[in-house]
């Protein structure tokens, strides 16, 4: 008879571990990674160059898509890499500690991008504030 024995449950990594509601605040890892996405478009790049670049393993990228949280210092190269500020996926129970609107950011982006024309800047932040407005769930 087959012997078919239980392998003991491992410790859940940080990553994997249930998020507690209870917490002051926490990483919004799913924007973040739609955020990092977006710059690698922008950019021109594979995911493979993304990870070649900053150092992260193309491994720790697929899991960060599948929903876990990089370590410490991939979250800190990928920062890095990207330009973007850690602070703007930090969520708190008490949303009047990010007195930022969303749509100031977003307009703010635009307008000191680069690749864009004031023009262009300025269509890009109708169309947001325009579908914004439209999707945003009434309170």
């Amino acid at each position: 008879m087959p012997r078919t024995a239980l392998a003991r449950p491992r410790a859940a990594s940080p990553a994997a571990r249930p998020r507690s509601t209870d917490k002051y605040a926490s990483f919004d890892s799913e924007a973040f990674v739609a955020a990092l996405d977006a710059t690698r478009v922008a950019k021109r790049l594979t995911w493979k160059q993304v990870a070649d670049q900053t150092g992260v393993s193309a491994s720790t990228l697929t899991r960060m898509a599948q929903g876990k949280r990089p370590d410490l210092d991939g979250l800190a190269a990928l920062l890095a890499w990207s330009g973007l500020r850690a602070d703007d996926f930090v969520t708190t129970r008490n949303s009047s500690d990010h007195p930022s609107e969303p749509l100031a950011r977003v307009a703010t982006y635009f307008r000191r991008d680069p690749n864009l024309s004031r023009e262009s800047a300025i269509a890009l932040e109708e169309l947001v504030k325009a579908t914004y407005d439209r999707l945003r769930e009434r309170k």
